[in-house]
């Protein structure tokens, strides 16, 4: 899987777990697929993500081939 793939996959997982979360814990979890929500936002316009500077340093492939 490349950085991308994995981008996705974790931030599925934060929305699903943070929506759970909100439901049956305390709806202060539901802030926590706002903030992924946001990043992908801005990631929309500006390009940058936190999470793919840290796959790509910890040698997580760009590209596939």
């Amino acid at each position: 899987m490349i950085v991308n793939d994995w981008i996705h996959v974790f931030a599925g997982t934060f929305i699903l777990v943070g929506l759970a979360l909100g439901t049956w814990v305390h709806p202060y979890w539901y802030f926590l697929p706002a903030f992924v929500g946001a990043n992908l936002f801005q990631y929309g316009f500006s390009k940058f993500c936190p999470l793919g500077i840290i796959l790509k340093k910890l040698g997580v492939p760009e590209n596939r081939s």
